[in-house]
């Protein structure tokens, strides 16, 4: 599965130290239907584990997917930093979602090269 991250959930990840790896490791237990939460709108809940620490104490992300060929960090945050989000913040996101995942191959060519979106790279076993 393809996997991308949005700039401003970029930004967040270096504040966090969150790696690409960790990342990839997210996407291929979502592969393999372990995530904590389907929002609706093809947005998920998935929560990673901070560095030394465990999953209950990490990060909380959320993803555009359809559980197929690609997938967006959109948005993450500590749970020491928020419960969760708003209901007006996940109509926000579902909306994005939509507008992520109809992408043409062209436009999201077009939007990694112009650096508004990084595609993460995975060893060939998760991103196959």
């Amino acid at each position: 599965m393809r996997i991308i991250k949005t700039k401003l959930f970029s930004g967040w990840v270096d504040d966090e130290g969150v790696t690409d790896e960790m990342l990839c490791d997210a996407i291929s237990e979502m592969e393999e239907g372990l995530f904590e939460a389907n929002l609706g709108g093809n947005v998920y809940k998935k929560r990673i584990a901070r560095q030394g620490r465990g999953k209950s104490s990490g990060f909380r992300t959320l993803i555009a997917t359809k559980l197929d060929d690609i997938a967006f960090f959109m948005y993450g945050f500590s749970k020491n930093q928020r419960a969760n989000i708003s209901k007006k913040e996940l109509k926000a996101l579902k909306m994005l979602a939509e507008q992520l995942l109809g992408y043409s191959p062209q436009g999201l060519a077009k939007a990694i090269d112009a650096k508004e979106f990084i595609e993460v790279e995975c060893d060939e076993e998760v991103n196959s």
